[in-house]
């Protein structure tokens, strides 16, 4: 009972990573807490979808502190922490949870966005 509770009940990451541990190369530290988001972000996405969901989505915030995190993307998250890295910071905190989402249809005549199957073998944009 508490499995199959636990398979449809995300629980989110609320965390404030130190990147100075004594002892430790600092590029290793930050390589590690990378990987340890990442492993959160695929374990939650391998979890059973609630009934008429599509796709598990996230909702982030990112700060130095859990007191002035903001609300960030998830695509973003990487960028951040590598400011925070660059920049010399101590610790920064991160939040994310999972919910479910659902896709929209696109509307009826609406072409699709352009892409790569638009360009032609010369490199110019085909009509």
């Amino acid at each position: 009972m508490n499995q199959q509770l636990s398979q449809a009940v995300p629980s989110p990451m609320r965390k404030t990573f130190q990147l100075h541990v004594e002892g430790k190369n600092r590029d290793r530290v930050l390589d590690a807490v990378k990987h340890e988001i990442r492993k959160y972000i695929k374990r939650e996405r391998r979890r059973d979808l609630p009934e008429g969901a599509d796709f598990w989505d996230f909702d982030c915030q990112f700060g130095p502190t859990k007191e002035d995190a903001a609300v960030a993307r998830l695509s973003a998250l990487t960028g951040l922490i590598n400011g925070v890295a660059a920049e010399g910071g101590a610790q920064f905190y991160v939040e994310i949870l999972a919910k479910p989402g659902k896709r929209t249809p696109r509307p009826a005549g609406e072409a699709p966005r352009a892409g790569a199957d638009d360009w032609d073998e010369d490199g110019e944009e085909g009509a």
